[in-house]
């Protein structure tokens, strides 16, 4: 399973929860409270994302934390690569890293396959993050043949 860790996720929620008020400083005791993770978590977040470049903060009491640039500037690879770095799909997806890496048969096309995630996640901001997903539609035809295992009785 591809999976991002949690705090990365985390981070993700933080970042997102900033898109929605991108000018508001806001503090992490405030951030825990409305995302429910715990606040020594977030100041954990909130200091790596601080020194990624991501946010920008200001002491005082109207001080907090702010996103660095607009939601619309911010891809989600950004964040992920700022908590996890380079973004890798396996070992291999990076060069010089797999001890196989040349006589690798499967490495190319993992290597496509980081590419077409790395390619969705930079198009995807946090300004995107920040709407709501619409439902999907449902499938007007059947994907696959219809296939009845069992045979119908025409008896009564």
């Amino acid at each position: 399973m591809i999976r991002m860790n949690k705090l990365t996720d985390y981070g993700v929620v933080l970042l997102t929860t900033f898109a929605r008020e991108p000018a508001q400083g806001i503090s992490a005791r405030e951030l825990s409270a409305r995302t429910g993770i715990p606040q020594p978590t977030v100041v954990k977040l909130l200091k790596t994302l601080l020194k990624a470049g991501l946010l920008v903060s200001q002491r005082g009491t109207k001080g907090g934390y702010a996103l660095a640039k607009l939601p619309e500037e911010v891809p989600v690879s950004a964040v992920i690569e700022a908590l996890e770095g380079p973004l890798a799909i396996t070992e291999c997806s990076m060069p010089g890293a797999c001890e196989h890496e040349g006589r690798c048969v499967a490495r190319p096309n993992w290597a496509a396959v980081n590419d077409v995630i790395q390619q969705a996640l930079s198009k995807l901001t946090l300004a995107e993050m920040t709407r709501p997903v619409p439902p999907k539609a449902p499938c007007p035809t059947p994907l696959l043949p219809s296939i009845d295992p069992l045979p119908r009785s025409t008896a009564p």
